[in-house]
């Protein structure tokens, strides 16, 4: 992951755009972080991080057409880009490599 960190809320936030495919927009993307990770999420943490992580080179976005549910206003929706998902996998290989290193005799709890 070398120069490609992210935090914990940056990733959950770039996972659930690429689970969401053509749906991702904020408060989709909170409302399944909250339903996925059972905690509280404030849509402009989201913003927040969408912001980042499309300056990062990691999402890219777009407008959406106007609709009468949303008093005329459009929605931003985000996509997954290639070096987002090659973060992602970069990721994905540091913590399986990082979890495969614990030895079995960790798990031996005694309490």
């Amino acid at each position: 992951m070398r120069g490609s960190y992210l935090g914990e809320f940056e990733e959950l936030v770039l996972l659930t755009v690429g689970s969401l495919y053509k749906e991702a927009y904020g408060v989709a993307i909170m409302d399944e972080i909250e339903a996925q990770t059972e905690r509280s999420v404030n849509v402009s943490a989201v913003h927040a991080s969408l912001k980042r992580l499309e300056a990062k080179g990691y999402v890219t976005s777009y407008m959406g057409g106007a609709t009468n549910e949303r008093g005329g206003r459009r929605k931003r929706f985000f996509e997954l880009t290639m070096n987002g998902k090659k973060v992602l996998d970069e990721s994905m290989a540091l913590r399986t490599q990082l979890y495969n290193k614990i030895p079995n005799i960790a798990y031996n709890f005694s309490y």
